[in-house]
C-alpha cells in the first residue's frame, strides 16, 4: 500500500474520539511536567506506564507520545523564564532564553520556542512517515548477526554520547545487560542472579527499574536543588515576535531542524544532542554569532527546533527496527512489549492501524501544542509557583501505587525504592542512569540475537563480520567508541552545555 492509503488508515485511527482525547492528555501532560522543574518525560512516563495498562494499546502509545514530544515544548518555558531547563533537552535553550526573558522578551522567546518547534515537529513526523516503511521493508532482510551488531551500535551510541566519563557510561550500560539476566533463562531453564529468591524467578519489572532510577531518584535528587532563582514571570513583554524577528529566525529554525531529523534517526543521538549541534552550528554560520549568549533570538529558535524534530524521528529506529535509541525511547519500546505489540518491521504490517494512527497522531498533537503554548503561557507561568513540598508527596504517591498495581507485590515497591536510592548514589557519582535503562531493555535481545546467530552459524563466531551488514554497524560502532575517546570532542562538547551566560 502506498504512503497516501497508510496516511488514511492513520487518520481514521488518529481521528476517532477516544485517541482524540488522549492525545490530548498526553500533550497537556507532556507541557505540565517540561514546565515544572525536576521532572521531565523520563520520569513522567515511567509513572504513567502501569496505568495504561487497561487502556487500548494504540491510546496508550498515542498518550505516551504525546507526553515525550510535549515536554519538548514545555521545558522551554522554564528555561526562558526561571533560567532552569524542565527538562534536559532545554539546556541549550537557557543560554539566550533567560537572557532574552532579562531583556524583557521573555514573551518573544516563548513565542519562538513554540513556532520553531511546531514547525519542526511536522517536518519530523513527515520524515517519519516516509521513510518507516522503506527502512522497514529492509530491516525484514535482518538476521540474528545483523540486530546483534546493530544493538551493539545502539549501546555505543549511548555510551558515546553521554556526558561525563566514558567508562562510567560503559559500566552502566553492562549494569543495564546484567540486571537484564536477571531471571529464569527460557533456553535452559537455569535461574541466573535470583539469589534463591522466588520474586525475581520471572526476573526485574521493567516498571521497578523504570519508577526507581527516574521518579524516585529524580525526586530526592530535586530536593537538594536550589529553588531561589531570579524569574521573569510578572513582565511578559509583547507575546508576537516582529518581522525582524521572523527574519532572523527562520534561517536558525530550518538548520536546527535539519540537524534534529537526522540525529533523531540515529540510535543514542537523542534530543539534548540535536540541541547542542544545533547550537554549535549556530555559532559557527549565523550572521550574528556574537549576539550568542546575549539573548540572540537564533540561540533559541535553532535549538528548540532541533529537539522537537528529533522527538519525533527518533520514532523512527523504535517502531521500525525495535532499537530504542534514548531511554525515553527505550520506554515506548517498552510499553509495546507490555501490551503484547512485538516491536520491530511487522508491525507495520500486523498491526497498520497502530503504526499510522500513532504517526498521525503526532501531526493532530503538533497543533495541540501551538495552541497550549502560546495562548496559555499565563497558565504555565502560574505553574512555576507550586511549592515543591506540596508536588513531590503527591509523585511518590502515585508512583509506588503505579508500581503496586502492576503484580501487587509489595517486594516490588521495596524493590523499586532501592532503586531510587541507587538512582540518587549514580547522580551523586556523576554517572548518567539512562545508559542502564537502554541496557536493560536491549540486552536481552542482544543475547537472544548473539544465541541465534551462533546456532545459524554452527558456532562461527567469524559470522558477524561475514555478512556485509553487520560488519558495517561494527565498523560504525567502533567508530564511535574511538570518536568519543578524543578529549578535544568531549572539551567542546563539556564547554557549550556548561557556558556561563
Amino acid at each position: 500500500m502506498d504512503l497516501f492509503g497508510n496516511l488514511i488508515i492513520g487518520f481514521e485511527s488518529a481521528l476517532s474520539l477516544q485517541n482524540l482525547l488522549y492525545a490530548f492528555m498526553g500533550c497537556v501532560l507532556g507541557t505540565l511536567i517540561g514546565v515544572l522543574p525536576g521532572l521531565g518525560p523520563l520520569a513522567t512516563i515511567s509513572m504513567l506506564l502501569p496505568f495504561t495498562f487497561g487502556l487500548d494499546p494504540t491510546a496508550a502509545l498515542i498518550m505516551l507520545a504525546g507526553i515525550y514530544y510535549g515536554a519538548a515544548y514545555g521545558g522551554s518555558t522554564t528555561a526562558i523564564l526561571v533560567n532552569l531547563p524542565g527538562e534536559t533537552s532545554s539546556v541549550v535553550t537557557v543560554l539566550d532564553g533567560y537572557q532574552m526573558a532579562r531583556q524583557g522578551r521573555a514573551g518573544v522567546a516563548i513565542a519562538t520556542a513554540a513556532i520553531g518547534s511546531f514547525f519542526a515537529g511536522c517536518v519530523g513526523t513527515l520524515i517519519l512517515a516516509a521513510f518507516a516503511a522503506p527502512l522497514a521493508s529492509v530491516a525484514f532482510r535482518f538476521g540474528g548477526a545483523e540486530y546483534f551488531s546493530l544493538m551493539v551500535v545502539g549501546l555505543i551510541g549511548a555510551v558515546s554520547l553521554a556526558s561525563g566519563s566514558i567508562m562510567k557510561a560503559i559500566g552502566m550500560i553492562l549494569i543495564g545487560v546484567i540486571l537484564g539476566t536477571v531471571g529464569t533463562d527460557l533456553n535452559s531453564g537455569v535461574q541466573r542472579f535470583t539469589f534463591g529468591t522466588p520474586n525475581l524467578w520471572e526476573g526485574i519489572d521493567f516498571i521497578v527499574i523504570a519508577v526507581g532510577l527516574f521518579a524516585f531518584g529524580e525526586v530526592i535528587a530535586s530536593l537538594e536543588s536550589d529553588a531561589n532563582r531570579e524569574t521573569f514571570t510578572d513582565n511578559m513583554g509583547r507575546l508576537m515576535p516582529r518581522a525582524e524577528d521572523f527574519r532572523r529566525m527562520t534561517p536558525a529554525i530550518l538548520r536546527g531542524t535539519s540537524i534534529g531529523a537526522l540525529l533523531g534517526i540515529l540510535p543514542g543521538a537523542g534530543l539534548s544532542l540535536s540541541s547542542f549541534f544545533s547550537y554549535s552550528l549556530e555559532k559557527k554560520v549565523s550572521r550574528f554569532r556574537g549576539e550568542l549568549g546575549k539573548g540572540a533570538i537564533e540561540g533559541v529558535a535553532g535549538p528548540e527546533a532541533a529537539n522537537n524534530a528529533a522527538a519525533q524521528t527518533a520514532f523512527i529506529p523504535t517502531l521500525t527496527l525495535g532499537i530504542p535509541g534514548s531511554p525515553t525511547m527505550a520506554l515506548m519500546l517498552g510499553a509495546m512489549v507490555m501490551h503484547n505489540i512485538q516491536p520491530g518491521p511487522q508491525v507495520m504490517t500486523s498491526n497498520p492501524a497502530l503504526f499510522w494512527g500513532l504517526i498521525v497522531s503526532m501531526w493532530i498533537g503538533n497543533l495541540i501544542l501551538i495552541i497550549l503554548n502560546l495562548p496559555l503561557v499565563g497558565l504555565w507561568v502560574r505553574l512555576l509557583s507550586i511549592p515543591y513540598r506540596v508536588l513531590y508527596p503527591a509523585i511518590l504517591l502515585f508512583c509506588c501505587l503505579g508500581v503496586y498495581s502492576v503484580q501487587f507485590s509489595t517486594f516490588d515497591l521495596f524493590l523499586a525504592a532501592g532503586f531510587g536510592l541507587a538512582g540518587y548514589a549514580l547522580r551523586k557519582l556523576e554517572c548518567e542512569p539512562a545508559p542502564l535503562v537502554l541496557g536493560f531493555v536491549l540486552g536481552p535481545l542482544l543475547e537472544e540475537n548473539f544465541r541465534r546467530a551462533m546456532v545459524l552459524s554452527q558456532g562461527d563466531y567469524m559470522v558477524f563480520v561475514r555478512e556485509p551488514i553487520s560488519l558495517c554497524f561494527l565498523i560504525l560502532a567502533a567508530a564511535l567508541l574511538i570518536t568519543a575517546m578524543f578529549p578535544k570532542i568531549r572539551r567542546e562538547r563539556d564547554a557549550i552545555l556548561h557556558e556561563e551566560t
